[in-house]
């Protein structure tokens, strides 16, 4: 008898990455409905800028070739959530934007609120993300808005293949 598990024929991390990216479509589509973020709620959501469908400006893809992360708190505008993805306007060093992101291409999503967070990995066998800079749009943060490092309410999924 053999102690290794035998490779799925189900592709259960895609479904698995599939249901939790539905989890940001639907928040975000909640934001949408109600015209605003409910309480303290914002969010950072990290997203790799050369996946299919992400459309952003060039002076942001050329500042951010692989990885972008956003805020979505005070400065929106037109958040559109549809069943593939978002779009939002921005305001990056003052100069307004529209970002479209597919929900595929999200690789973190984060509520400092609540400290709940979701990360994505889109290839179990992709190396790891380097770090990279602080969101490129125009937050606004308060003292009273420091994010509470309890580690609650963090949900990290990672996938790996056995060969």
């Amino acid at each position: 008898m053999s102690d290794e598990t035998p490779e799925s024929l189900i592709p259960y991390d895609e479904i698995v990455q599939d249901a939790l990216r539905a989890v940001v479509g639907r928040v975000l589509g909640e934001v949408e409905a109600s015209g605003g973020l409910p309480g303290t709620h914002h969010f950072f959501i990290t997203f790799n800028t050369k996946s299919p469908g992400v459309s952003i400006p060039k002076h942001l893809s050329e500042r951010f070739p692989e990885e972008m992360t956003i805020v979505i708190q005070h400065r929106f505008w037109d958040l559109k959530v549809e069943e593939d993805g978002f779009s939002v306007g921005l305001s990056f060093g003052g100069v307004p934007a529209t970002l479209r992101v597919p929900f595929a291409a999200v690789t973190q999503f984060h509520d400092p609120a609540v400290e709940f967070a979701l990360t994505f990995h889109a290839d179990a066998e992709e190396a790891p993300r380097e770090e990279h800079e602080a969101a490129g749009n125009d937050p606004e943060t308060t003292a009273d808005e420091a994010p509470k490092d309890d580690g609650s309410n963090v949900v990290s999924v990672d996938f790996t293949r056995k060969k």
